[in-house]
């Protein structure tokens, strides 16, 4: 028997969680093996270990809790990686000595996987004095480019995926040129922004005043607020980004708000961390906490609810002990404040389970309800741990209750922590979960609402075949064992068809209980009305949202997978078919928009071939390494090797610009006809029976020789074996649907969720 109860989650475990070693040999043969390694590591600060090692695995047994992903992964096996997903890194100074001082920190914290954040604000603006150099400064957004260049060479040497986060103030005088930087697709890609909104910056643009730029006390420029709000609004309507972060109301509510400022976020968003700030994340899957579901009293069980997040609290704030730090003042900083984030996920298909509709009214009251019930447990039981172990290091009982999100508590919660002290000085948050969720069974994300309800992968086999299976969400999994193929209900939406301001709804109703902040995407449709647009982002501020993240399908960014408006039958799923040796989309007949370059996994397949040219002394040796994509072998990366140094930088660039456009997945096989065409004037040769215009068609020969043998073209001459363009199918609607290449997978089942492009098939996500 397994517990996995979708092929996908198997998989996941197996590629993302299962702890194997640098062989591939698994040290886990089971998940129960993962989860008795997760709650072994977790368990052994406690005094009794054995204990608590066996609660913990209850915790962790039938994928209830979750913890995010580098706990799952790295916990018990050695590694000298970090246990804590967010980071945001030391303030900036305004000196270039201090600022590669920062650079030299990310570096090493992306190094052991953490995703950092960072505020840029603090950086003089473009143009002005440096003194003592004469010359002018360069300004923040030249430095963030310093950035991505190091986290693109932190990738590129093999680590785990951490992206970034940048904020700037909304009255810094660069804030102009950071609202446009991402329309260039092919800048800052390693990046995520976000612009710090201020209270009174939103009071001016609804008064329509003027709104002042400022650096170090000095004016530096006076701007109308409401035309920069719509330079923020047109640049995310147009291409997605910056994100907006509400940063006066995030410090008004931080129970830390005594000792701490905040001026950015991790990644995501969902962690406002202050310099050296550290959080680590886990979620309650709530979708495995319904009773009765789709039945009479179907309902949430409360009762296992408050024992599991008990569990989970002891167990994350072990963490905070057990794990590693890439740097001590984030060791110290988490430790002196223990924060964590506790979250959930399956939120929309618990409510499809209870029989609500996401996005409605009675959804967000429950929501609200649920995520009431979550903090309270969450609260008593770092109090019991304050009792047992003790308070975090700075907390002051006075101050504490007197902040923001302390003064909404209920009573008997604040007389508890008036008493007894608290562990943990923040505890819940709403984490990006694609990943675990697909792991858990594919369940819904977060508290985001389900994106489809079923659609088809191809899975490649052992013996190279490929082999297409259904995942199914798994709400439609349970209706379909409970009433077989019955219709589902009318309450069954997905993100496509829900309205902006529905999303919105769901976000502030969670917001309220939640003492950090939400990662969540507010999908809008292509055709929403700028003015209809700037809405949303004004109802997220006056709901109590901490920040607003929007999805609009657009040219720069491409669009996601489309699913029926209508509620699909469970015997008529959406099914999206999609050719995973697709070309990337062009959204401009005159402009090419090439995909990310695909992962390099640490062993690949390949042959090597030796040409022996007439009149030189020394033969070429060409090396082909193939990708496994989806089940296609493609190329990969090509190495030609020669003891004749007079070719050396020509062919050393050769294969540097070959292995660059291979790894960018798509029709490559231009490259095999450019290179059979090059002409020498000083003649070719004959090789085997056949005239070979130039060595470099020689080599163009070679190549086409192995795609042919791989299976990737379909003979000599000829081009790729299957039609590299995108069919991407929503048979529930009969009409086409665009999407973007996962560069982990190569397939189009790209989404934006949690603020963050997911890949629905392997559960590659650009943010981690």
């Amino acid at each position: 028997m397994t517990r996995f109860t979708a092929p996908i989650a198997e998989q996941i475990w197996d590629m993302k969680y299962r702890f194997k070693n640098a062989e591939g040999q698994a040290h886990d043969a089971t998940v129960e093996d993962s989860w008795r390694r997760i709650a072994r590591a977790t368990a052994s600060v406690e005094a009794d270990d054995a204990l608590w090692e066996n609660r913990f695995y209850e915790a962790l047994e039938d994928f209830r809790f979750l913890p995010a992903g580098r706990i799952t992964a790295g916990a018990g096996t050695g590694r000298a990686v970090t246990l804590f997903n967010c980071f945001v890194m030391g303030t900036v100074p305004d000196s270039m000595g201090g600022i590669f001082d920062m650079l030299k920190e990310a570096a090493l914290t992306m190094q052991q996987g953490g995703g950092i954040g960072y505020d840029f604000s603090t950086i003089r603006p473009r143009g002005a004095d440096v003194k003592g150099v004469a010359a002018d400064a360069s300004g923040p957004l030249s430095f963030m480019d310093v950035w991505d260049a190091m986290c693109r060479t932190i990738m590129s040497a093999g680590s785990r995926r951490g992206a970034m986060m940048a904020t700037m103030r909304c009255d810094h005088p660069d804030i102009e040129d950071f609202i446009a930087a991402k329309s260039d697709p092919a800048r800052l890609r390693n990046f995520n922004v976000s612009v710090l909104v201020t209270d009174p910056f939103m009071e001016a643009v609804k008064a329509d005043g003027t709104w002042e730029l400022t650096f170090g006390g000095k004016v530096m420029k006076t701007v109308e607020a409401r035309d920069l709000w719509n330079r923020i609004m047109r640049a995310t309507y147009d291409y997605a980004e910056p994100g907006v972060i509400f940063i006066d109301r995030i410090n008004k509510m931080n129970n830390l708000a005594y000792c701490e400022t905040i001026a950015a976020t991790n990644p995501c968003g969902e962690q406002p961390l202050p310099p050296y700030g550290a959080c680590l994340l886990g979620s309650i899957n709530l979708a495995r906490l319904v009773s009765d579901p789709f039945g009479p009293r179907a309902g949430l069980d409360e009762v296992a609810l408050g024992e599991l997040v008990a569990t989970a609290v002891r167990m994350m704030d072990n963490v905070v002990d057990a794990s590693r730090f890439p740097l001590e003042a984030q060791a110290e900083e988490a430790r002196n404040k223990r924060r964590i984030g506790l979250g959930v996920t399956g939120l929309a298909d618990a409510l499809l389970m209870v029989g609500l509709r996401y996005g409605s009214d009675a959804a967000a009251a429950r929501t609200e309800a649920w995520m009431k019930a979550i903090a309270r447990a969450a609260y008593l039981a770092s109090v019991e741990l304050a009792r047992e172990k003790g308070a975090f290091p700075l907390f002051d009982a006075e101050k504490f209750l007197a902040s923001g999100a302390m003064m909404q508590m209920d009573e008997d919660v604040r007389a508890a922590i008036a008493e007894h002290g608290i562990r943990n000085a923040l505890l819940t948050s709403v984490a990006p979960t694609g990943t675990i969720s697909l792991y858990a069974g594919n369940v819904s994300s977060g508290i985001e609402p389900v994106f489809a309800y079923a659609y088809k992968r191809k899975v490649l086999q052992k013996d190279g075949s490929r082999t297409e299976e259904e995942v199914v969400d798994y709400a439609v999994q349970m209706w379909r064992e409970k009433f077989g193929d019955a219709e589902l209900p009318d309450y069954f939406v997905n993100a496509q068809t829900l309205a902006p301001a529905d999303h919105v709804k769901m976000q502030a109703a969670a917001q309220k209980w939640v003492d950090s902040s939400i990662s969540k995407t507010i999908n809008c449709p292509e055709d929403i009305d700028f003015d209809a647009f700037k809405e949303v982002y004004m109802q997220a501020y006056e709901t109590g949202c901490k920040g607003c993240t929007t999805y609009r399908p657009n040219a720069v960014t491409g669009s996601v997978l489309s699913v029926s408006e209508e509620s699909p039958k469970a015997k008529d799923a959406p099914e999206i078919v999609a050719n995973t040796d697709a070309e990337p989309q062009q959204p401009h007949g005159d402009v090419v928009y090439m995909t990310e370059p695909l992962d390099r996994p640490s062993e690949l397949e390949g042959s090597t071939y030796k040409i022996k040219w007439p009149g030189s002394e020394h033969a070429l040796y060409i090396t082909v390494n193939d990708l496994v994509v989806a089940g296609h072998r493609r190329p990969f990366e090509v190495f030609i090797n020669s003891k004749n140094m007079e070719n050396f930088a020509w062919t050393v660039a050769l294969t540097r610009m070959i292995s660059a456009v291979f790894r960018r997945g798509g029709d490559v096989s231009f490259v095999v006809e450019e290179l059979k065409a090059v002409f020498d004037p000083r003649g070719g040769a004959w090789i085997q029976g056949k005239y070979i215009p130039s060595i470099l068609a020689a080599i163009g020969g070679v190549i086409e020789k192995h795609m042919i043998a791989t299976g990737f073209l379909a003979g000599e001459g000829m081009g790729l074996k299957t039609d590299p363009q995108a069919q991407i199918v929503a048979t529930a609607t009969g009409a086409p649907a665009g999407g973007r290449t996962c560069s982990s997978c190569g397939s189009f089942e790209m989404r934006m969720v949690e603020g963050c492009m997911t890949c629905a098939s392997c559960g590659f996500s650009k943010c981690g």
